[in-house]
């Protein structure tokens, strides 16, 4: 048989049967004259096996250890090996289709945030500031709650989230106080004013969540203060550095 002939009895293209050739896992026959392949039927056995081996999610590698039975593992430890990988996959699956099923409810009732999906934390933290109003800095807040809402350790975010909670009664002043600062000049008066509300309404944790500035991205965080501090206009992050600042410095008089 030639190459388009056995590929065909197989039930595989000529291409895959190049591709075996050139893995070492189906021996290349002898040639004819002309120079084309002459293949058996034990080349076609061969190559059914490969086939049915691959349609069951062997990688090449799996399909050389089965048919190399002196260089490892047998076919019967490969196909358990197989078994438990769909069965981790299988629960991937569903525990992936049960948080859909939950969001999907969500979206349907109406709940579910424009930028969802997001973490039941961040869900609740968005209800409680409830209608937000048409502020530049509302808008600015809600892009960094989300990318905390997205980097944010799994273990971390409920106690982050909780803590950021506290702070909503007071948002709606505080995003009024830095619209307010969009065409100011650092040194305006109404920064220290800004501040000071953004500070008292800040628990002393939050101290910790920015660094007031970024050495060299050697400090925790320094990252994500680079990327806020860099959205803002100057006065409103004058107003924003000096806000950690008394936060931290309230936090360091209380310890």
């Amino acid at each position: 048989m030639r190459i388009g002939e056995i590929a065909a009895l197989v039930g595989v293209t000529p291409r895959a049967v190049r591709h075996y050739h050139q893995s070492g896992l189906l021996p290349e026959p002898p040639r004819r004259a002309n120079g084309y392949r002459e293949y058996g039927v034990r080349d076609a056995v061969l190559l059914a096996r490969i086939r049915r081996l691959t349609e069951l999610g062997l990688g090449l590698d799996e399909v050389r250890d089965v048919l190399a039975g002196d260089e490892g593992r047998g076919l019967v430890e490969v196909l358990q090996e197989l078994a438990d990988d769909l069965a981790r996959q299988e629960a991937v699956l569903r525990e992936r289709r049960e948080r859909l099923a939950v969001l999907l409810a969500e979206a349907r009732a109406g709940h579910l945030p424009a930028d969802g999906p997001v973490s039941p934390e961040f869900a609740a933290l968005l209800a409680g500031l409830g209608e937000l109003p048409a502020s530049p800095m509302a808008a600015k807040d809600r892009e960094v709650l989300a990318l905390l809402d997205a980097v944010v350790p799994a273990e971390d975010r409920a106690r982050l989230m909780e803590t950021l909670r506290g702070t909503a009664s007071s948002a709606h002043e505080v995003y009024a106080l830095f619209d307010a600062l969009e065409d100011a000049a650092p040194d305006d008066p109404r920064v220290e004013g800004a501040a000071r509300v953004l500070a008292g309404c800040l628990p002393d944790a939050a101290g910790a969540g920015l660094p007031e500035r970024a050495v060299g991205g050697r400090l925790p965080g320094a990252l994500l203060a680079d990327a806020v501090f860099a959205d803002l206009f100057p006065a409103q992050e004058a107003a924003l550095r000096l806000a950690i600042r008394i936060v931290q410095e309230r936090q360091e008089g209380a310890s």
